[in-house]
């Protein structure tokens, strides 16, 4: 079983944007943020691709990955993820070998099949919303394809991309995903950040399915969860309601800026059951809350890799957030 103090900690940032703040201030905070994760020894900081929704910044993520590279220099930096069904895979191999040659050895490639945006986006994007996904494993393929060494006769290329082997990683919140990834041989991420419901049954899927494969020999589950920590308990509930605000003010269809903390929300019983249900594995508390609560989680999931979103409203409850857990897991 996994322990605390050796299990690999990474950042999902979803640049997010402030009510009264600015694209402009999310990606400065990025900066800050991964410099900082940087130093207390995350291993990967991944941004997440969305569209369309006026609280989060990281739409053209490809381009916020090469800014978060440049302003770090070893941590792996990543997408959490590229949704491969809005994009020619040709394209995203361009993209991301572009990535890696100006950042060798430090960039992840992260899919996901989900359109991340709303019809009327989807159509903006040259998307059919009536596609559906059905042809993912076959826009995986083409895209690994791309990122490998070329084949003999192969006349369309990636260039850059072609030969740099850019990691990948199959990223899902239900049993699609966990399976494909388990057959091709490749990495796993489970979106609990959002969606903790079928972890448990995605992670049996994967692991019991795997398939070793050149670039995997076993498998390796990465599990994304919200943290929020602080100096107490009730400070970091506090902090914490910002983030049921996000989640309720999405279930409302309003705006999903970050709003300030609050002592109590407005919600019918329904709602606050569904933003309860969204932020099911969320980790909320004070050092020694937070570590038995990673403790726990470990020893329930044996993941081998936990990468955590923090949403609070400032920039410096967020920074402290990610010292307070890097020093509860490494004690």
């Amino acid at each position: 079983m996994p322990q605390l103090a050796d299990t690999p900690l990474s950042v999902l940032d979803l640049a997010p944007i402030r009510q009264g703040g600015t694209a402009a201030d999310s990606f400065r905070e990025s900066a800050n943020l991964a410099r900082l994760t940087e130093r207390l020894g995350f291993t990967r900081y991944w941004l997440a691709e969305h569209h369309g929704i006026d609280g989060i910044a990281s739409a053209a993520t490809a381009v916020l990955i090469g800014h978060i590279a440049g302003a770090t220099s070893h941590i792996r930096v990543g997408s959490g993820g590229i949704m491969l069904p809005n994009h020619p895979p040709l394209i995203v191999a361009e993209q991301f070998g572009t990535l890696e040659t100006l950042y060798p050895g430090r960039i992840d490639l992260g899919l996901g099949r989900a359109p991340g945006s709303d019809a009327a986006t989807m159509a903006a994007l040259r998307r059919d919303p009536h596609a559906g996904v059905d042809d993912f494993p076959e826009r995986l393929a083409e895209l690994q394809r791309f990122l490998g060494e070329p084949r003999p006769g192969q006349r369309v290329r990636a260039i850059p991309g072609q030969g740099t082997r850019v990691p990948l990683w199959l990223l899902g919140s239900s049993g699609y995903s966990a399976q494909l990834a388990a057959r091709e041989g490749l990495p796993f991420a489970f979106a609990a950040q959002f969606a903790p419901g079928y972890l448990h049954e995605a992670l049996r899927l994967y692991r019991d399915n795997f398939r070793p494969s050149a670039v995997l020999e076993r498998p390796h589950a990465m599990v994304g969860l919200p943290v929020i920590a602080a100096e107490s308990d009730a400070r970091a509930e506090f902090l914490a309601s910002t983030a049921r605000q996000k989640f309720l003010n999405l279930i409302r269809g309003a705006s999903t800026r970050s709003l300030p903390p609050v002592e109590t929300l407005d919600w019918t019983p329904t709602e606050r059951a569904q933003v309860e249900q969204f932020l099911g594995a969320a980790v909320i508390g004070g050092r020694e809350t937070v570590r038995h609560a990673l403790e726990t989680f470990l020893e329930r999931t044996g993941a081998d890799e936990l990468m955590l979103a923090t949403d609070v409203f400032a920039e410096a409850d967020r920074l402290a957030s990610y010292e307070i857990v890097a020093e509860a897991c490494r004690s």
